[in-house]
């Protein structure tokens, strides 16, 4: 009987040791990152509960590629691509790095039926255009492409 016991009172001081490393380890890394940990809310039965966290954001994507990497000036550029996550018929824009921000230029097309689309540019100044497309309502952007004009 007292071996039972023995085993219990083990047990006991292990469940209770490893909350409250736990615990500590929470607290630790709150205090490594700086962001404060979720606080319990009460519900009607008294207990404390984790609020739930908000709804997931829909995921997607944007591909794209150029037909051409370098052109002369005056030449037209495709650039082409899959979206993920947007409807068909909404509107795509093509941005390009200005000044270290990216500014929307007026060339745009629609998403297909497929979830493809085809946006055509035409490079009037030299230099290097890094381009990327992105969904009208700003929520997504593909990967930024370098198109040489010279």
């Amino acid at each position: 009987m007292s071996f039972t016991r023995s085993r219990r009172a083990r047990a006991l001081a292990a469940g209770a040791l490893s909350a409250a490393m736990l615990s500590t380890g929470t607290a630790g890394a709150v205090a490594a990152t700086g962001t404060p940990a979720p606080k319990p809310s009460m519900t009607r039965t008294g207990m404390p509960s984790m609020k739930p966290s908000p709804k997931p954001t829909a995921m997607g994507s944007i591909t794209v590629s150029a037909n051409r990497k370098s052109v002369k000036v005056g030449n037209t550029v495709a650039f082409t691509g899959r979206v993920k996550g947007i409807k068909a018929g909404s509107t795509l824009v093509l941005q390009h790095l200005h000044n270290g921000k990216w500014t929307t230029l007026r060339t745009t097309a629609a998403v297909n039926k497929n979830g493809t689309y085809t946006i055509k540019r035409t490079f009037t100044n030299k230099g290097t255009e890094q381009v990327r497309v992105a969904a009208k309502s700003g929520t997504f952007h593909s990967s930024p492409v370098t198109v040489q004009v010279s």
